[in-house]
């Protein structure tokens, strides 16, 4: 138990530069504390002490801010930075060195009993305020942008962006960073697309015109796409 703990000292200073000492992180950190109760609630409660699990991770929400069933099961350096707000469901499976940031849900949808809550694989990042429902697989070394919303599967080495959440693939297939400020968006890009599309066509259109008497060209000599002064045409 205390070795983990350790461990989970080690992954906040690997990860987090505004950590400074380990007393701070131990007795400052909120998902420190929060992961050290869990495994306490997490024992009692595949002991069938179920009351007891869930006092103490009652307890443990007041505390911290952070709600982490005790059915639910965590692995190894994980690290929930600030904290405030995530949830994590009963059935929710987290792999090794995932990375939660503040107001994350991994949820489930529905009543339904049995796995309704989501398996995050090792290595995915989970970005500020992202919710992941259902009894949905997350790859690894997937990177979850901030404030995405993500209902279905994620292969293993993409992004997820938007709400709903669209997936969008890494050539390289490298693992995730922390740089959440250059997330791609597939949404802008089709966009900024059709509009260069548009561009070409109405250029089109007006050359067309020139060529055709320039009666519907409205353009002026300086400005025409053919570089010449357009001379309509007259009725016979």
């Amino acid at each position: 138990m205390f070795a983990r703990l350790t461990e989970d000292i080690s992954t906040v200073f690997a990860r987090d530069p505004a950590a400074k000492s380990k007393w701070e992180v131990l007795f400052c950190y909120a998902g420190v504390k929060a992961l050290f109760s869990h495994r306490l609630a997490h024992r009692l409660y595949k002991n069938g002490h179920y009351f007891l699990a869930r006092w103490l991770s009652s307890r443990c929400k007041k505390k911290t801010g952070i709600e982490i069933h005790p059915g639910a099961t965590i692995g190894r350096r994980v690290f929930i930075d600030h904290g405030s707000g995530v949830v994590i469901g009963e059935t929710c499976e987290i792999g090794d060195d995932v990375t939660i940031y503040q107001g994350v849900t991994l949820g489930g949808t529905g009543k339904d009993h049995g796995k309704r809550h989501p398996t995050i694989g090792n290595g995915v990042i989970v970005g500020a305020g992202a919710k992941v429902l259902g009894p949905i697989e997350i790859g690894q070394n997937v990177k979850i942008g901030a404030g995405a919303v993500v209902l279905k599967p994620v292969p293993e080495g993409c992004t997820v962006v938007g709400n709903p959440g669209r997936i969008v693939r890494r050539a390289d297939g490298s693992r995730p960073t922390l740089d959440h400020a250059n997330l791609p968006d597939p949404m802008l890009e089709r966009m900024q697309q059709l509009y260069e599309r548009l561009v070409e066509l109405e250029t089109a259109l007006r050359r067309h015109a020139c060529e055709a008497g320039c009666e519907t060209c409205g353009q002026d000599a300086a400005s025409c796409p053919l570089n010449h002064i357009c001379n309509p045409k007259t009725e016979p």
